[in-house]
């Protein structure tokens, strides 16, 4: 890619093959682009190499951009949103793209037919940019799935989050946790492991010994059955 003015004009903007060829579309079109530069010089803007391009700026916001292709050689605006365009000579670039924002030259001849309009449309362009004026946001239009939609227009009904019943509940759960947390007192037949000891038992007799072992024995008879 170039870093050159002069170089655009001479070889090409270095972004393919052809550059520096007889195939370059800057060869083509040459006299068209030296054409649309010395319009865009007389405007007073400032030149400068952007994207491999010519590109021109004034109060420090870009104004236009020049473009060479096989079929034909454009003038790309780049406030295009703000153009008024009353002669109607500006074209999208694509199906795609939101505003009408180039003007499009199929022939070297016709830079000099268009050459008041272009200036005009110049002079349209650097206003803008020393008002400080710039283009509106891009429309962007969406659409809701029905499910969203509805659970939307329901969920609109609730509360808004963090209002002062939300923070009361908010410290009434906390201190029920907290409550909850906080260790409970041992009861009488319980461990006390601070000591280490438990509460003393009964003794079994010998009658609640010899049940235990009949139970005992009943299980590991049944166990290899």
């Amino acid at each position: 890619m170039i870093t050159q003015i002069e170089d655009y004009f001479a070889r090409g903007c270095g972004r393919c093959a052809r550059f520096d060829t007889p195939d370059c579309s800057t060869r083509a079109w040459a006299a068209g682009l030296a054409a649309l530069r010395r319009l865009c010089l007389q405007a007073g803007l400032e030149e400068h190499v952007k994207w491999g391009h010519p590109c021109y700026v004034h109060a420090g916001r870009n104004i236009a951009i020049i473009g060479a292709f096989r079929d034909d050689f454009r003038l790309s605006f780049f406030d295009a949103a703000l153009m008024k365009d009353p002669q109607g000579v500006l074209e999208r670039q694509g199906p795609n793209t939101q505003h009408a924002d180039m003007i499009r030259f199929t022939s070297n001849a016709a830079v000099d037919r268009l050459a008041s309009a272009i200036g005009a449309y110049l002079a349209e362009a650097k206003g803008y940019a020393e008002a400080g004026i710039k283009p509106p946001g891009p429309r962007r239009t969406w659409s809701c799935p029905k499910n969203w939609s509805r659970r939307w227009t329901q969920t609109r009904s609730w509360p808004r989050p963090f209002t002062p019943s939300h923070r009361d509940a908010g410290k009434a759960m906390s201190s029920t946790w907290q409550a909850r947390s906080r260790p409970k007192p041992a009861s009488p037949g319980s461990r006390n492991f601070a000591t280490g000891s438990s509460p003393a038992r009964a003794r079994p007799s010998d009658s609640d010994r010899r049940q235990s072992a009949r139970r005992r024995q009943n299980r590991s008879s049944n166990r290899f059955k």
